[in-house]
């Protein structure tokens, strides 16, 4: 894979991410060897993980996918050529969570304990923290980065102007700031009402930002954990939304004058965005890894891209859409 620039950060990444939220719990050691390993043969350097997963599913308390892409880093010695991302801010046991200067470094190190490295490249802040001065926040960051513990730091899960406030006192005092925003999103468009808790996803108002700023945006949740063409599969009812019929039967149509599937056009339409957005992706198997990267090889014309976001609009766009 050609390398690509991660926002200022002074990362060069793969231009595809490897999501691992349940490698060691739902997806034990082997499974997540395979995919890891799947990933690596296909040119991927990028993985994403955080430091709860997977507190959430009955029987874990969080480090396991941290622990597992610590125990391949070592079992197939490459680290150097792999960018690892973890996040912090969630409560777990033994974390109470936010963004403080005591949880940031504490949470640093056991996260670097657990990957078994001396260095995470780049440090998410995973939820926002309203109750810690961004001042603190950020010069705990930037200590972190003084003394070689971090490379780069990025934001997922919040607001545009807070991003931008954080990177302003960060500017200010001479600090690092943020350099990428991971958020949720992916082809169909949530309904107005739609609610996902503490996460947030890729709007009109972050692409700006994006824009001006110069920070890469990441995507996460790219295929809805294959309800796009898994058999029997349904949607989330996030996306349940008034356009979703019409932007499925568009999607179907150029995934068919492509010779592709529905996931490798939402991959090609996520990458070809303006500003550009790198997906993250995930799977079981060496062959959905093999799905995703294969759609690295997809360029979609002007038309498709237009066809593609003016689907289920109300207005008649580019001829595609014609009012009832």
């Amino acid at each position: 894979m050609r390398k690509v620039r991660l926002g200022h950060s002074g990362l060069e990444v793969s231009p595809l991410c490897l999501g691992s939220d349940v490698f060691g719990s739902k997806h034990d050691r082997p499974t997540s060897f395979a995919v890891l390993d799947a990933f690596r043969e296909r040119g991927g350097s990028f993985l994403d993980t955080g430091n709860f997963y997977a507190a959430w599913l009955p029987g874990f308390v969080g480090g396991e996918s941290e622990t597992t892409i610590g125990e391949w880093l070592r079992a197939r010695g490459c680290r150097n050529e792999m960018v690892i991302g973890t996040k912090l801010g969630f409560d777990y046991p033994g974390s109470k969570g936010g963004l403080s200067s005591s949880e940031i470094e504490k949470e640093c190190d056991k996260s670097l304990v657990r990957l078994g490295t001396d260095r995470i490249d780049i440090y998410w802040s995973h939820r926002d923290d309203h109750n810690t001065p961004q001042t603190e926040t950020m010069q705990a960051f930037d200590r972190l980065v003084k003394a070689g513990k971090v490379r780069a730091i990025g934001a997922s899960n919040l607001r545009a102007w807070r991003i931008a406030q954080a990177n302003q006192v960060a500017q200010d005092n001479g600090w690092v700031s943020y350099s990428a925003v991971e958020q949720r999103f992916t082809y169909l468009r949530p309904h107005h009402a739609a609610d996902f808790g503490p996460q947030l996803c890729i709007g009109a108002e972050l692409r700006d930002f994006a824009a001006v700023s110069g920070v890469a945006l990441v995507a996460y949740s790219v295929l809805l954990g294959g309800s796009y063409d898994k058999p029997g599969a349904v949607l989330p009812p996030q996306y349940d939304a008034v356009d979703a019929k019409a932007r499925i039967a568009v999607l179907r149509a150029v995934a068919a004058e492509a010779a592709a599937s529905m996931n490798q056009v939402i991959i090609a339409w996520i990458r070809q965005q303006s500003p550009a957005i790198l997906p993250i992706i995930a799977g079981s198997k060496s062959t959905q890894i093999t799905e995703s990267v294969d759609a690295l090889k997809i360029e979609l014309t002007e038309g498709q891209l237009q066809r593609l976001d003016a689907a289920g609009d109300p207005a008649d766009k580019g001829g595609w859409l014609k009012p009832s």
